[in-house]
């Protein structure tokens, strides 16, 4: 583990960097004469390396494999255009990845950890000096940095499977450093320990002054969510299920004062506004009439919708969004590099062929389903065919006109420009959440139709169908009065059914989110058998196809290597068989 020791001069040096210039939120200015004992003194001191923590996260290098780690050797990306100014990029979509490409380097998430692993140590001692400081304070503080601390591990074993775990900070260069793997389940267990034991002390919900703190720092509803998606990974799915429903709870309550709050509560007489959503509190996609659009805007469009989209969003990585400054200090360059511009429209990947032809397709679409023909808005606001470019997180606001059913009109008016993307990078959103739960559900599933098995299954079957089915709804571009439902319960009544149906609303839903390759990666280790995720890197892939097939029959092939340099300083490492080009080609298992 090769983790980049800051002394605590360049600790306060990124202080200046704060949660993203769009809040004051403990801004502090770089010092120059700070020594160990005299900083860490004051409440101040600790909330100004928590934001260091955040601004360590969202770096332009931890967002680029926030998107390449779990999405770009899905079935959803491919070449784009000037990927020869990136070659190591081009080799993972074509998976030829070695150990020597740039994109396996994880010391920006072991940056993150060392930070959070720091506070936990000094914070204590500084409630010691302050009597500020409250006890309810620090709980929440640690609480804070204990789970951005476990999103980067989080990140790091999905990808890596095993990889050095500690929760001891490093601060000086006699400490040992060259840890060996821990495995997977190993480091997955201990992340969930640490998370319970702080799930209560963090804050619940942020001031409504500051709403973008809601969902731009960690709250009891975003350590539920890691723990939901982290008990999935486990496979305890009641576990999956109980977090899950406490984070849908919380929305609930959110959309519900979000809701008593709107113009058109008292002329409603109070009546339910979530109707399309089977009662989730999901952003209604219609704008006015048979004009769509609407949801996508509020949740990637500009922040001057955080009150709105509390009720939706989770927690995400906050960027600049004030465009005319002309600023790319606090933009998200990672977007703006990846996915396109308004003066590139197509960035370095683009959708894969096989999307691509989704939309005109007439018979055998893979992922859109026919029965929703084209009025599916997710169609138009993830990508669009004739330029052939990525819309989710680089268009400000997508517009559809449904007027005409069998052909809708998207109109894209706006577009990030040139280094100034403000697009926050969402980490987990309700929805998300919603078909997690209905994941879980599906494998408590019996298979067969005897009687028994068809009496257990059916409740469980309607839970599951209920929120797949208002996700989808929500997307479908006809007005409340005349939508139709496009899925219907009895089409998916079995386990193996509503699996598949689960997963293709994941990936009409959250497309381009950097979930794609870690849900194939799941489903792996869920199965033991690497078939699905072979089928859908085969789907995209325009050459080497038998190449590509023969490699992602491994299963270790659908993990990353460890980069050559950990493997060169840390004799500890042993290096993935399915990548030969480390130091050490010998292979043990950790497990």
């Amino acid at each position: 583990m090769k983790i980049k020791k800051l002394g605590f001069m360049g600790l306060v040096g990124l202080m200046g960097f704060t949660l993203t210039g769009c809040t004051d939120f403990l801004e502090v200015e770089p010092q120059n004469d700070i020594i160990l004992e005299k900083f860490w003194t004051e409440k101040s001191d600790v909330h100004s390396i928590i934001t260091g923590c955040y601004s360590a996260l969202e770096s332009d290098a931890n967002i680029k494999r926030m998107m390449v780690w779990g999405e770009f050797r899905s079935d959803h990306i491919y070449i784009g255009e000037n990927i020869s100014s990136d070659g190591d990029l081009e080799k993972v979509l074509m998976e030829n990845i070695d150990a020597k490409n740039t994109y396996t380097n994880w010391d920006g998430f072991y940056d993150v950890i060392n930070r959070c692993n720091t506070v936990i140590l000094y914070a204590p001692k500084v409630a010691d000096k302050d009597p500020a400081y409250t006890q309810s304070e620090l709980k929440a503080d640690i609480a804070e940095v204990v789970a951005l601390r476990s999103l980067a591990y989080f990140y790091l074993i999905r990808t890596f499977r095993d990889v050095p775990y500690t929760t001891e900070a490093y601060t000086d260069d006699s400490q040992k450093m060259d840890l060996p793997a821990t495995p997977f389940n190993a480091v997955l267990d201990s992340l969930i320990s640490s998370l319970q034991s702080v799930e209560n002390d963090a804050v619940q919900r942020y001031p409504e002054d500051t709403p973008i703190y809601q969902t731009g720092r960690i709250t009891q509803d975003a350590i539920r969510a890691m723990l939901c998606e982290m008990y999935l990974w486990k496979q305890d799915y009641d576990n999956c299920i109980k977090y899950a429903d406490l984070v849908i709870a919380s929305k609930k309550q959110i959309g519900e004062d979000n809701r008593k709050k709107s113009s058109n509560y008292a002329s409603s007489g109070g009546t339910a506004l979530f109707e399309r959503t089977n009662g989730y509190p999901l952003i209604d996609s219609q704008t006015s009439g048979k004009n769509f659009g609407n949801a996508y805007s509020t949740i990637f469009g500009d922040d001057n919708n955080a009150t709105r989209y509390m009720q939706e969003i989770i927690f995400q990585l906050v960027f600049e969004d004030s465009r005319a400054t002309n600023n790319s200090s606090y933009a998200n360059g990672a977007v703006n590099s990846f996915y396109g511009n308004s003066s590139a429209r197509v960035g370095l990947v683009a959708p894969s062929d096989f999307l691509l032809e989704e939309r005109d397709e007439t018979q055998n679409r893979v992922v859109f389903d026919l029965k929703n023909k084209k009025l599916d808005a997710r169609l138009y606001e993830n990508f669009s065919t004739g330029d052939k470019c990525i819309n989710k997180y680089t268009a400000t606001d997508v517009s559809i006109n449904a007027t005409t059913e069998a052909n809708p009109r998207a109109d894209y008016s706006g577009r990030y420009s040139q280094n100034q993307n403000g697009s926050n990078w969402i980490v987990y959103r309700l929805t998300d959440i919603m078909l997690m739960k209905a994941e879980a559900l599906s494998q408590k599933l019996m298979e067969g139709s005897e009687e028994d098995v068809v009496a257990y299954n059916k409740p469980i079957l309607a839970e599951a169908f209920t929120l797949v089915n208002a996700v989808n709804k929500r997307s479908i571009c006809q007005p409340l009065a005349q939508l139709k439902d496009t899925l219907v319960a009895s089409d998916y009544n079995t386990k193996s059914l509503m699996e598949t149906l689960v997963y293709k609303e994941r990936q009409r839903e959250l497309m381009f989110e950097g979930k794609r390759w870690y849900d194939l990666v799941r489903i792996s280790r869920r199965t033991g058998s690497t078939a699905d995720l072979a089928q859908a890197a085969l789907r995209k892939a325009q050459t080497s196809q038998a190449l590509i097939a023969n490699k992602l029959e491994k299963m270790d092939a659908i993990y990353w290597p460890y980069n050559y340099e950990e493997i060169k300083v840390n004799k500890n490492l042993v290096q993935n068989p399915a990548f030969d080009s480390g130091e050490d080609k010998s292979y043990k298992k950790n497990y």
